[in-house]
Order: structure tokens, then C-alpha cells, then sequence
């Protein structure tokens, strides 16, 4: 076992370049990625409902408000500062690794993609879940399984055709599925009664549908760093981009959550997932409902887009880093896309797309949070570690200061462990495993050379000459 691990840590991570057998492929701009951004972590105040329905519409107005603070910022912070330090596909791979080796990077890479698929199969459910109330015949049966799966194929060969496609089409996906939430705003201005956003519910708190329902909604933020290979300018792009999507977003959720609770007195049972289309028609009338069923298709058309494509390219910086086999990293010819990731991805969040909704979305988040302590402690250790890497943007906190940005998230995480279920504890517990095992299993590929993989160079190359510590260029001279 001594000699496996000494042969992979022995060459480390090469530079992740793009495939240059098929055409040029177009870099993300500065709004393509903002949406993006948006779609990676919310695409919308759709299924924000549940946290009304778990613990009553103060606490849910809180959650939204106060949360972003606590959990969705330290998260962009940490995104901005290494993803334009390693810009790089491999995005919090890359970050694992050169903190902790290769064991941490291999779990991490398989912890983040397990829950990110996970997580892209919740999306077709959801977009379902919102089609069944205009039509009924989808609540259950063949006709829902068979609008799953083709809605499914369809997403996905959109997602073949290219990022910069996926990119423009998210920014009108996200105005478009946002229209209906503001005329709806606007209508209920003169029916809100503010008491009621005072109302702490009439029910047992359901602390496990809260906290989920609340992170499931706000996070993800560094799915986007396996895809700053693909952005132009990552640099200068990531931090300005990182930072209006998290003010879109939290204002994205804020006003339909004041307007509808403020508007609506309803019992608190029908705080379900697709609530807001009922409230809609409430307030304005059928019209509006339709409107907002049509804005919930959208949106999780671009939240599928956005999540395949950070899960396809994430396999494919593993394949440039070494940490799958080449093929993993194959490109399309006709479009430059990542077609095994994608074909991959869309494969396994096909198959999980038929569990219970709330399990789904319980078990993404379980595993996120097991990655999230691994992204967490990479930060702190490449600061200490590398204290003179180029870090084109700096979340400018000394080390005590950045420990103490960490744990406040770190706590919040530990509720989303203690609060799951029983059968999120037996998904997780069997992928942490497999995880463990499929990093011996690479590296038996590895040493009987089964399969080819990037293993040509025997240190780390930097993206660029400039990323390199200071006190190694003083070495080298």
C-alpha cells in the first residue's frame, strides 16, 4: 500500500488545458457567468416554500436574510480567492490536493460529484412537481417517470452543445422565470399586512426540512471553480461575478418570500414545494399562476445546466489532474464539450431522479457538507502553506481571522449531519465508502496500467509562471 500511494503522490497535478482537436471553444464573459453562478446555487425562489411549511414565516424570512451571511459569503470568498490562485478545471480538486496530497483530493473530487449529481437529478423533479398542478396526470405513475426522463436526454444534449450556449442561455432563463415573481411582488404591495411576517407557524418545527431547505438553497457556490478553465479573464471575472450573483440571489429569494407571506394567510401545511403558483393565483389570478408554473420550467432548465456542466467538466479537469483516466476528459468533436462527463452525469442523475424529493436533497446536501470540511480545512492549510502564492484576489483576513469565517459555517454544517435521516445516513455512509474505495481502485488502474492516464509530469506546473511561490522562484535562481 506504501508503494501505491508513494506512485501517485509522486507526480503531481499538470496544468488543465482544453482539448485542442476539436474547435475553439468560447469563454464564459462576465454576465454568462454571474447567471450561472445564479443557476449553480438557486435559479430562483423556487423551493424555497418548505422553510415556511418546516418553522413559520419569521423564521423562514430570517433563514433567507441571515443565512447568506453566515454560510453563502464565507463560501464565495473562498471560491474568489482560489479559483483565480488555480483557475483550472479541476476547480476544489485542485485545492485538496495541494493542500493535503492526493487521498484528500480523490475524496474530495468524489464527495463533490456525488453530491452534485445528486443534486442535478432533483431539478427534472422539481420542474415536474410544478407542471403536475397545470397537469394533474404527472402526479404519479408512467406519465411522470416518462416527462422525467425525456426531459432529461433533452437537457442534456443542450448541455452537449456547448458552455457558452448553456452560458447566454442562463442569463435569459433567469430574467425570464424571475418576471412573474416581481409582477407578482408588485400586485400583492397593497395586501400585505406586515403582522404576518411576525408568525412563527402553528406547528411542530421540522428542523431537518428547514436547515436542508435553507442550504439546499443556498449553496454550491464553488461548484462554478470547475469551470474557470472555461472563463475568460478568471482573474479579474470570479471575484466581481461571485459577488453580484450572491446580492441577486439573496434578493431573488427575499421579495417573493415578504410578498407572498405577507399577502397570504393560508394554513402552513401548504407551504409545500409549488406553493408559489397557488399564491400567485391568490393574489392575481390564474393567469399569473400559469405564468409562474411556465418561470418554474425555465428555472429548472437552467439549474440542470448549470449543475451538468460544473459535474462534466469536473470529471474532465480529474482526467487532465490524473485522477481518473484520460478518457474521462474526452472532448466532442463537433462541440468541444466534455461528452463522457456529460453522458456520465446525466446518467447517474437520471437513476437517482426517482427518489423521494426531500431524500434527494437531504443526501446532496449530506455529502456537500462532508466536502465542505475538506474545503474548508484546504483553504486554512494554503494559506499557512503557500502564505507567498499569487493570489490575484485575497480574502483579506489574517489566519485567526479566516479560522474564525470557517467555524461559524462549519457549525451550521454539523446541524445538517445530526438532523438527517436514516436512509441519508445509509446513501452517504455507502458513497463515503465507495469514495475510500474507488481511490485504490484508480491507483491498482494506475499501476497495472489498465487504463491510460495524464501522468507525464512529476511536479505541479502552474497555471501560469506567476502563480508560483516567491521563495521557489528564489530557489530556482
Amino acid at each position: 500500500m506504501e508503494t501505491t500511494e508513494t506512485s501517485r503522490s509522486s507526480h503531481e497535478l499538470p496544468v488543465t488545458t482544453t482539448d485542442s482537436s476539436g474547435p475553439a471553444a468560447k469563454k464564459l464573459t462576465l454576465v454568462p457567468l454571474i447567471f450561472l453562478i445564479y443557476f449553480e446555487v438557486a435559479g430562483g425562489p423556487f423551493g424555497e416554500e418548505p422553510a415556511v411549511q418546516a418553522a413559520g414565516p419569521l423564521l423562514a424570512i430570517l433563514g433567507f436574510l441571515i443565512f447568506p451571511f453566515i454560510w453563502s459569503v464565507p463560501e464565495a470568498l473562498i471560491t474568489a480567492e482560489l479559483s483565480t490562485a488555480f483557475p483550472g478545471n479541476g476547480g476544489f480538486v485542485i485545492w485538496a490536493h495541494r493542500a493535503f496530497g492526493a487521498f484528500v483530493g480523490s475524496m474530495m473530487g468524489s464527495l463533490k460529484y456525488l453530491s452534485g449529481v445528486i443534486n442535478v437529478a432533483s431539478f427534472p423533479v422539481l420542474c415536474v412537481t410544478y407542471l403536475e398542478k397545470l397537469f394533474p396526470v404527472l402526479e404519479s405513475g408512467w406519465p411522470r417517470n416518462v416527462c422525467i426522463f425525456a426531459s432529461t436526454v433533452v437537457l442534456s444534449f443542450l448541455n452537449y452543445t456547448g458552455l457558452a450556449i448553456v452560458g447566454y442561455a442562463a442569463v435569459v432563463l433567469g430574467l425570464v422565470s424571475l418576471s412573474p415573481f416581481l409582477v407578482m411582488s408588485a400586485i400583492a404591495i397593497p395586501k400585505i399586512q406586515p403582522h404576518r411576517w411576525g408568525s412563527l407557524g402553528d406547528k411542530q418545527k421540522d428542523w431537518n426540512l428547514y436547515f436542508n431547505t435553507l442550504f439546499w438553497n443556498l449553496n454550491f457556490w464553488d461548484n462554478v471553480s470547475t469551470l474557470a478553465g472555461e472563463v475568460d479573464n478568471p482573474q479579474k471575472t470570479f471575484p466581481l461575478a461571485l459577488l453580484v450573483a450572491v446580492i441577486f440571489t439573496c434578493v431573488a429569494y427575499l421579495i417573493p418570500l415578504l410578498a407572498v407571506t405577507g399577502a397570504v394567510s393560508v394554513d402552513q401545511s401548504r407551504w409545500e414545494t409549488g406553493f408559489h403558483a397557488e399564491a400567485a393565483e391568490m393574489i392575481a389570478g390564474t393567469w399569473l399562476k400559469i405564468w409562474i408554473e411556465i418561470g418554474a420550467v425555465l428555472s429548472s432548465i437552467g439549474l440542470f445546466e448549470a449543475q451538468l456542466s460544473s459535474s462534466a467538466y469536473q470529471l474532465e479537469g480529474m482526467a487532465e489532474l490524473g485522477f481518473l483516466p484520460k478518457f474521462f476528459g474526452v472532448r466532442s468533436k463537433w462541440f468541444n464539450t466534455p461528452w463522457v462527463g456529460i453522458l456520465l452525469s446525466a446518467l447517474m442523475s437520471l437513476g437517482l431522479s426517482y427518489m423521494d424529493f426531500t431524500d434527494i436533497i437531504s443526501s446532496a446536501n449530506f455529502l456537500y457538507t462532508l466536502g465542505m470540511y475538506l474545503e474548508f480545512a484546504s483553504f486554512l492549510w494554503l494559506r499557512k502553506k503557500l502564505p507567498e502564492l499569487k493570489r490575484p484576489y485575497r480574502v483579506p483576513l489574517n489566519i485567526p481571522g479566516l479560522v474564525i469565517m470557517c467555524l461559524v459555517p462549519s457549525a451550521f454544517l454539523m446541524l445538517i449531519i445530526v438532523f438527517a435521516t436514516k436512509i441519508v445516513y445509509l446513501i452517504c455512509g455507502l458513497m463515503t465508502v465507495g469514495s475510500v474505495g474507488w481511490y485504490f481502485l484508480i491507483n491498482y488502474f494506475r499501476e497495472k496500467k489498465i487504463f491510460e492516464f495524464n501522468q507525464d509530469v512529476d511536479h505541479l506546473d502552474y497555471v501560469n509562471e506567476e502563480q508560483r511561490p516567491k521563495h521557489e522562484e528564489d530557489h530556482d535562481s
